[in-house]
């Protein structure tokens, strides 16, 4: 009989760790640029365009996905990930976004190995990065934009929600991608009014 009880502990604590042993599966999820080609509106400019740097709230600046389940709580999501950090991914986004939108301008992200010396940057600052599955993603931010060497910069202030197309969490990093192709518009619609050299 003891040995029988031994038996079957022996078994329960194996099958115990074998279970523990399996990790739950983890999604990657990217930034996508939301720039089609027949959108491009090029800036009769040539020079070079910094993203110098971004900001994010301490809450969502994490490899998890963050989402607001009610007024005072979010989840922070292990198996929902994102693939590169956010500080890095979202540079790269709106290089991308600029690039296409700017044409002759030349768009670097600080993340790149080497930025040369551009003629002007980009700094970011997000107050509110926020999804609510289901429902909505909410963005807003301060940005500003002027020439490296000298000038004042022009700043400005973005704040947009879009609606989440489906249940899920791709549809939330669709939606990011869609705010974020949102304020590349805007900086890039600043830009062309300031600095692009008029015909």
């Amino acid at each position: 009989m003891r040995k029988l009880c031994f038996c079957i502990s022996t078994l329960f604590i194996a099958t115990v760790l074998s279970s523990c042993s399996r990790s739950p599966r983890v999604t990657f999820y990217t930034l996508n640029s939301e720039v089609k080609s027949e959108a491009v509106l090029a800036a009769p400019h040539n020079g070079s365009l910094l993203i110098e740097s971004v900001t994010l709230p301490d809450i969502v600046d994490r490899p998890q996905l963050v989402v607001r389940t009610n007024a005072n709580r979010v989840e922070i999501l292990e198996t929902h990930r994102w693939a590169e950090s956010l500080k890095s991914g979202i540079p790269r986004l709106i290089a991308d976004d600029l690039e296409g939108m700017l044409g002759t301008v030349k768009i670097l992200s600080s993340f790149q190995h080497s930025v040369g010396n551009p003629e002007y940057r980009v700094l970011i600052d997000f107050v509110r990065f926020e999804a609510t599955p289901g429902d909505s993603v909410n963005i807003e931010a301060e940005w500003s934009l002027g020439r490296v060497l000298d000038g004042t910069p022009i700043t400005g202030h973005f704040h947009q929600r879009e609606q989440v197309n489906s249940v899920g969490y791709e549809s939330i990093v669709a939606a990011y991608s869609r705010v974020l192709n949102a304020l590349s518009e805007d900086i890039a619609k600043s830009f062309r009014s300031e600095f692009a050299v008029k015909q």
